[in-house]
């Protein structure tokens, strides 16, 4: 087991519960997709692990937090960084003045060899998009460019583990099945082991191995991503799709999360 979330609670500014009983796992090799609604606490589980509570005021105050045997919780975002846990941001954030390609060697910097030519082909054959724009300032580019320059800037770093926030954010569908599918192809042909926090419930379940849905900040749901595709509250719940299949209309989606129960 590369990560072990155990049981663990998460607190902001010594007041606001936002985590409670929090438990996963990862294997290496794996996509693990996390689901929930706006303000269920995949964020905050995601910076749980790669120490970004720490700058937030926020901390774990219970359970444990175990990568490659080594207990994390409340360790500072540099310390966990260095032992290759990297994790890309909601909201796509670029050095702006840096060019697409200064960008990227800036994913080298916490790298002991700090080699980067082969691993800037890699990126550029991943998004070559990126190619064809490399000397462009990043503040320049678009919303899909920038997703695949942060994600392109995290793998120069030579993750142990990739978290990835939200992706699919803003961008249009057409980029989203793009982004979506190099991220299966990276994990397919890298090795990558990566969690990805998604609302697009559907593209994150066609490329994930394993999946956990999160409500009100715990664990409500979870299984393999193919068993999670067929239940019928993700169905109904997270695809808009009826138990027969059927695309519901959003007023019928609304009346039916007001009555629905977690089992």
């Amino acid at each position: 087991m590369l990560l072990a979330v155990n049981n663990i609670s998460v607190v902001y500014s010594d007041v606001i519960q936002v985590l409670k009983g929090v438990s996963l796992s990862v294997e290496k090799g794996k996509i693990i997709s996390l689901l929930g609604s706006n303000g269920s606490g995949k964020t905050s589980t995601l910076k749980a692990i790669s120490g970004l509570l720490k700058p937030e005021n926020g901390k774990v105050t219970d359970g444990e937090i175990i990568f490659q045997g080594r207990h994390i919780e409340n360790q500072s975002p540099e310390i966990i960084t260095r032992m290759g846990i990297i994790q890309v941001l909601e909201g796509r954030q670029p050095f702006k003045y840096l060019t697409i390609e200064e960008n990227l060697r800036v994913g080298t910097a916490i790298r002991p060899n700090k080699s980067y030519k082969d691993d800037l082909e890699m990126v550029y054959n991943y998004f070559p998009a990126l190619l064809a724009r490399r000397r462009a300032r990043a503040g320049y580019c678009s919303g899909g460019e920038l997703q695949m320059l942060v994600i392109g800037r995290a793998l120069m770093a030579k993750p142990e583990l990739l978290l990835l926030d939200e992706p699919s954010l803003g961008l249009a569908p057409l980029i989203v099945r793009e982004i979506f599918g190099i991220i299966k192809k990276i994990n397919e042909e890298q090795g990558a082991t990566i969690v990805l926090v998604e609302q697009n419930a559907n593209m994150a379940l066609q490329i994930a191995h394993y999946g956990y849905v999160m409500e009100n900040g715990k664990i409500v749901m979870e299984g393999k991503a193919e068993d999670l595709v067929e239940n019928p509250d993700i169905k109904e719940f997270y695809l808009g799709m009826a138990a027969s299949g059927d695309m519901r209309a959003y007023r019928d989606v609304k009346s039916y999360r007001r009555r629905k129960r977690w089992l």
